[in-house]
Formats: structure tokens, C-alpha cells, sequence
């Protein structure tokens, strides 16, 4: 009888400790600390908190977790330059370029961005903190976000428009709360990211009346080449192969004894002047037409004439993937193909896994989930979602590249830059360039659009050489989309 009443009494005190896994929805905590950029010490103040997202009747129905961090010894924000930080997916929490890229923390990994022991953070020497405050948001269901309204429809959040829609409302409120209207303001958003600030540019235009200096466009998936297909989609494939082949040392001694930048204009040439005709002619290719293509395009990608014959000249990306080093046993990564994978037979069409993305994993999860809760202070039970649950997504009425175009040309001061990495296989480097010339076929906007490339993959700031210049790169672009006091915003 004793021990059933201590076996009821130790039941009913674990039912009373313990509370149902809830996020605060409007909360916030502050610390204080520095790092040294340039070797100027700048100090900041980091605030991690959660905002709630109202529907149209002022019901609260999500929450979303951001981490805000602010120059302490700047006094008038009026001048001082705000960063509203995306990543993509859909799906994905803020944490790749929060604690890889921008912020004032990265991960502790090797030179060319592979996990190494004990996890953890440390100073960003190249964050533009210096010269920007930033606010990275993780969107509805990434990160600790939340939907808070259990009666809420999923359509809410989970598509194109509707994501944008609600995350305008939310940097409205964010930018009023913490008095930043006046100050000048930039939207960078990473692979399906790039697809959100696009759409976002002009929703914060035209819905809330909020003009932006600059969109930054890290690694864009631009869904009107890669979802329709066809000729143009399988060609801008190319300078990809060649530069992954050139990487691995899989190119022909000509070209393999050239610089990665020389090769690639000569491929981007062919790709568009010959290859695009050629598929574009399909099955009507003549025979030596085809064998002449087949003949170049293997030389620019390490590939043999036959498979390229095999394929019709449309190789698909997952296929490179798998064959470029079948010989040698080895597969490589689709975000970043500097990185190897070993599949259970080198037999098949595709790899097996992502090793480049099974290698950040490795190192993003622990660093996120420490720093946040160990040196930001922002305690939580709930689970940090690098990757959360947002399917079925809506894909329909994409307008995105022209909703961007339309902002531009309503707006003297925007300007757009895109960042992207050779060696990423997702969203290739030569995708973001046409996507740069087709947003605007006038011309007439082209002074405002800029292009950077790097000598890594999707995630191009894990490698420690291009972290420092794709910052450089930002703060440069800042720069240069800031007008001199008293310069209005007219053609």
C-alpha cells in the first residue's frame, strides 16, 4: 500500500512539473556582446524573440522566431542600414546564412567548410554588422515558428503568394516596432529565398509602402527555368558540368591547364549560341549536327559523346552527379560538388544521398541549437526545425522575376545583386545570370542589376575565402545603393 501511494504521489508531481510545449508567441530576450571586424572592435546588441502574425480580424494565428542583432554605439538609425535575412526551401530556417554568412557568429568548421570537433560558433571577422544591422526571420513552421491558430488553413503560409503576403505583413510590423522606417533597407534571401524577396520587393512596395535600397539574391531558384523544362533549361546546365569536371580535374589537358575563369566564357558562348539552337531543333537535329554538339559538350563536361548521345544532349543534372566519377567509386554533392559521396554500387542513374548536405547537417545542428540557447539566451523546449514541415507548397501564378522588375522600375533607388557559386548543381550559377537578363528585356534597367561569382557551391560562404568576399561583396553593393544625402529618387 505504501509504495502505490508513493508510486501515485510521484505520478501526480511529473504531471504538475510538466506543461504542454508551447513558443511564447511575443517574446523577446537581449544580450549584449562584440566582435572584431577588420580589426575594429563593434559592439551589438543581439535580441532573440518571437512575433506574432494576426489574420485580418487581429487574431493571432502564428509566431514567428527571428534573432535581431544591432550596432550599439550607433545613435541615429535614420542612416544606419537594415538587413532582413531569408533563407529558402521552402522549408528552411534561418540558421545557414544567420550563423555561416552575415551574422556576427559562424560555424567553427575548416577553411573549405567541412564539419570538425567540438561543435560550435565563433567570431565572424568578416560579418557586415560594421556596416548593416540584420535581422534573420525563420518563416511559419522553420525554426522555433509556429502555427499558434490550429483552425487555421495551411493555404495561409504554405505557397508562393501566400508566404510572401504574410511575411510583408510581418517586416511591417517589425520595422515599426523597432522604429527602423527611416533607415535604408535591404532584403536578402537565399536558393528559394531569392523566389521570396523577389515577390517580397514589390509586396512591401505596393502593400505597405515601404521602399527598399537593395534586394540581394544569394543562390536563387528561379522556378520559371528549372519547374518548365525544354531547351533553355537543359542547356544552361552546361557551364555547370564544366566548371564541377574542371574541380575534379575531369577536363582534357587544354583545358585543365586553364583557370576556371578563363574556361567558362567560352562554354557559356557555346551554350548559348549553339547548344540552345541545337535542342531547340529536337529530333530534327541532323545526325552530324548532333555528333558535333554531343563532341563539344563532352569535352566541356568530363562526360563520354555516348552518354551525351544516350540522353539527346539533355543530361540531366542527377545523372552528372552520379557519372562524372563513377570510375572511381565516388559521387559528387548537388548543392556544392566539391563534395564526394559513396554510393552502395556505382551501378544507377542518380547518387544515393547529398553528401554536401549530410556534411552541413553535421555541423549546422549542434552550432544552432548551442548558440541560440547558450549564448543568446533564448530558452525553449520546442525543437529547432532546420528543415520543417510546409507541404503540399502552392508553386502556382509565380510572378515573382516580374513582381522584382516591376519594383525596380518603380523604384530609382532599388538595386539588385545576385551571389551564386560555380560548383552548386541546385541552382546553378549560370541559371542566376539569365535569370539577371531576363527580368528586364527593355535594358533600361540593366545599370542597376550586378552579377558575383564564387569558387564554391550553393552555400558559398562555408568556404573561408569566399565568405570574406561575398561580404566585401554586400558591403560594396550597400555602398554603392546608397544615395549622397539630398539625391532624390527620379529617372
Amino acid at each position: 500500500m505504501r509504495n502505490s501511494l508513493l508510486a501515485i504521489a510521484l505520478f501526480s508531481s511529473i504531471n504538475i512539473l510538466a506543461q504542454e510545449r508551447m513558443l511564447p508567441i511575443d517574446t523577446m530576450v537581449q544580450t549584449r556582446s562584440q566582435v572584431t571586424i577588420g580589426g575594429k572592435v563593434v559592439p551589438y546588441t543581439a535580441t532573440a524573440g518571437t512575433q506574432p502574425v494576426w489574420d485580418e480580424d487581429g487574431k493571432v494565428i502564428a509566431s514567428l522566431y527571428y534573432t535581431y542583432y544591432k550596432r550599439s554605439d550607433v545613435r541615429d538609425d535614420s542612416k544606419r542600414p537594415l538587413i532582413i535575412s531569408f533563407n529558402g526551401g521552402p522549408g528552411s530556417g534561418s540558421v545557414w546564412m544567420h550563423v555561416a554568412y552575415t551574422g556576427p557568429r559562424i560555424l567553427k568548421i575548416d577553411e573549405e567548410g567541412f564539419p570538425v570537433q567540438p561543435y560550435g560558433v565563433k567570431e565572424n571577422p568578416h560579418s557586415v554588422l560594421d556596416v548593416a544591422d540584420i535581422v534573420f526571420v525563420n518563416p511559419v513552421n522553420t525554426g522555433y515558428s509556429r502555427i499558434v491558430d490550429k483552425e487555421v488553413k495551411r493555404e495561409t503560409f504554405f505557397g508562393i503568394n501566400a508566404d510572401i503576403k504574410y511575411l510583408g505583413e510581418w517586416i511591417n510590423t517589425f520595422v515599426t516596432r523597432k522604429n527602423r522606417w527611416q533607415s535604408p533597407k535591404y532584403i536578402i534571401g537565399e536558393s528559394y529565398g531569392g523566389t521570396r524577396v523577389s515577390g517580397l520587393a514589390l509586396e512591401l512596395q505596393n502593400r505597405h509602402w515601404m521602399y527598399l535600397n537593395g534586394v540581394i539574391l544569394v543562390s536563387p531558384a528561379d522556378y520559371q527555368v528549372l519547374r518548365r523544362g525544354g531547351p533553355v533549361s537543359d542547356a544552361l546546365k552546361l557551364p555547370y558540368f564544366a566548371a564541377a569536371a574542371w574541380y575534379h580535374k575531369s577536363l582534357g589537358t587544354d583545358l585543365q591547364s586553364k583557370d576556371l575563369l578563363e574556361i567558362l566564357p567560352e562554354v557559356e558562348t557555346f551554350t548559348i549560341d549553339e547548344l540552345i539552337p541545337a535542342l531547340a531543333k529536337g529530333g530534327f537535329l541532323p545526325a552530324n549536327e548532333k555528333l558535333a554538339i554531343a563532341k563539344k559538350m563532352s569535352t566541356y563536361s568530363g562526360l563520354s559523346e555516348q552518354v551525351i548521345i544516350d540522353h539527346n544532349l539533355a543530361v540531366p543534372t542527377s545523372f552528372f552527379w552520379k557519372e562524372l566519377l563513377r570510375t572511381k567509386g565516388q559521387t559528387i554533392g548537388r548543392l556544392d560538388s566539391r563534395y564526394l559521396g559513396i554510393d552502395k554500387m556505382d551501378a544507377g542513374m542518380r547518387p544515393d544521398y547529398s553528401p554536401e548536405l549530410t556534411s552541413w547537417l553535421h555541423s549546422f545542428a549542434p552550432a544552432i541549437n548551442y548558440y541560440i540557447q547558450e549564448e543568446l539566451k533564448f530558452k525553449t523546449d520546442i525543437k529547432y526545425n532546420l528543415f520543417g514541415p510546409v507541404h503540399p507548397w502552392d508553386n502556382s501564378d509565380d510572378n515573382t522575376r516580374d513582381n522584382l522588375r516591376q519594383a525596380i522600375a518603380q523604384n530609382p533607388y532599388l538595386k539588385v545583386m545576385f551571389q551564386a557559386g560555380y560548383f552548386d548543381g541546385a541552382t546553378t550559377y549560370f541559371n542566376s545570370k539569365y535569370t539577371m537578363w531576363q527580368i528586364d528585356p527593355s535594358g533600361k534597367l540593366k545599370d542597376r542589376l550586378s552579377f558575383r561569382g564564387y569558387r564554391s557551391g550553393h552555400m558559398m560562404y562555408l568556404r573561408a575565402e569566399d565568405l570574406k568576399n561575398a561580404n566585401d561583396h554586400i558591403r560594396e553593393f550597400i555602398k554603392d545603393s546608397t544615395p549622397a544625402e539630398g539625391v532624390p529618387a527620379k529617372y
